[in-house]
């Protein structure tokens, strides 16, 4: 059987790079996202700009039961074994949790935390030997944030979770990583984001080449975290020395007010 890596949220920022630097490997590639339309253009302009690789592309709502079992169908019927597990796919929804209804806080937690974790179990049943797993988490995740306190929650989720199995899956020869970046301009609201933000925003934010090439050197050298950037790694050592009231004191004055919903 043929070896594919698996990125989802392919047709976003983050995931698109993810995308460039694993065709730049020679790697084939199993990209999904929400538009079958984008994931037919993203697979025909790397098909065409890496000569060799192979790119197979199914839609999925990864939030749904029912579309992640069908993307595992798929899989199945292709013939496919997956060497890497990219996730990439999130929702960054910022919103005051009174301002929740409860279809955006279930989609929410569903595509952050629920999918990460069911199409890993469906991965591990259908790796090959050596599989690689990258989880993208966020700094987001470093602290509770208030007026943030979704996103945040489920981003630690993450942490917690694949770093256990970074742990409990060493044993079978899988290598977990958990990458939390800061501020990653490629959208524009997140470059409004990173400006409102002053120089705390400009020093904490990187590239998504910087980040991505930065990630997947950490999931070849299985580290369990990877925080990219010195602005972000001293943020990381902050908050895990200074007392989390202060923190959330922090987040809360800097944050309050400020709404962010790009998946109406």
């Amino acid at each position: 059987m043929e070896t594919y890596t698996l990125i989802t949220g392919a047709t976003g920022g983050i995931g698109g790079e993810f995308c460039l630097q694993c065709a730049q490997k020679k790697e084939n590639l199993f990209i999904t996202g929400r538009s079958e339309e984008k994931l037919k253009a993203l697979a025909e302009k790397l098909t065409a700009e890496f000569e060799g690789i192979k790119v197979k592309y199914y839609p999925c709502m990864v939030n749904e039961d029912a579309d992640r079992a069908a993307l595992f169908d798929y899989i199945d019927r292709e013939g496919v074994k997956i060497s890497k597990f990219i996730n990439v796919a999130g929702v960054d929804t910022q919103l005051a949790f009174e301002k929740y209804t409860q279809e955006k806080l279930l989609f929410q937690t569903r595509v952050n935390f629920e999918a990460a974790v069911s199409l890993t179990r469906y991965v591990i049943d259908r790796r090959a030997d050596g599989l690689k797993i990258l989880i993208v988490s966020s700094m987001s995740a470093a602290c509770p944030m208030p007026y943030f306190a979704l996103y945040s929650a489920t981003k630690a989720a993450l942490v917690n979770f694949f770093s256990a199995m970074h742990v409990e899956l060493k044993p079978l020869g899988i290598n977990v990583t958990v990458l939390m970046p800061g501020g990653v301009p490629t959208r524009p609201d997140i470059i409004r984001d990173i400006e409102i933000q002053g120089l705390k925003g400009k020093w904490s934010s990187k590239p998504k080449d910087f980040v991505v090439k930065k990630a997947l050197a950490g999931l070849d050298k299985n580290k369990r975290i990877v925080v990219p950037g010195l602005a972000n790694k001293i943020t990381y050592v902050a908050t895990k020395i200074a007392p989390t009231k202060w923190s959330m004191a922090f987040v809360a004055k800097n944050w309050k007010g400020k709404e962010k919903d790009a998946f109406k």
